[in-house]
């Protein structure tokens, strides 16, 4: 385990939103990517396989975050180091990562820059459509019982599972 290695026994979504705000304050003000309609905002963080799953937005970037929930089963991987993690849609690509106040983290980049976003929600339903077809095998069956009330609302049932990133999460933005 890394120094950075944090075990969340609580939901860490305000943890997450308070490293990545000050990310954004300290490291991210002058970076002209910066959609300045948008602000850091962890979506649907829930429990996944013992650890913590959920997306981030922030202004510049759109990732699917997986956070340690115990130390059983948990692969650390270094900063920028890859990962490929299966999930019901397919096999992707997490980078190891840490922040301070939130530790080691890995993440799955979706969208940068964030500029085909023009406010926060359509962000978030965008996160929360992401989250949901990632967890759902072919099939169109939903993977989490959280995920399965947000399903309905937002991902029509027929909409086939790709195992290719880009193809799964370009269909999102589409509409």
């Amino acid at each position: 385990m890394s120094p950075a290695f944090r075990v969340h026994e609580q939901n860490p979504s305000e943890l997450i939103e308070t490293a990545f705000f000050r990310v954004q304050q300290e490291r991210m003000v002058d970076v002209p990517i910066l959609n300045l309609a948008l602000s850091v905002e962890a979506i649907d963080v829930q429990p996944w396989q013992g650890h913590w799953l959920g997306m981030l937005v922030t202004p510049w970037c759109m990732t699917v975050l997986l956070l340690p929930g115990k130390t059983e089963d948990w692969e650390t991987v270094s900063d920028n180091a890859r990962r490929f993690i299966k999930f019901p849609a397919g096999e992707f690509a997490f980078l190891g990562s840490e922040e301070d106040g939130l530790g080691e983290f890995q993440s799955c980049a979706l969208f940068s820059p964030m500029d085909r976003f023009a406010n926060q929600s359509e962000a978030v339903m965008t996160a929360r459509a992401s989250l949901i077809t990632l967890l759902m095998p072919p099939g169109g069956h939903v993977a989490t019982q959280d995920a399965a009330k947000e399903a309905t609302k937002e991902v029509a049932a027929d909409q086939p599972a790709s195992p290719s990133r880009r193809r799964l999460f370009s269909t999102l933005v589409r509409s």
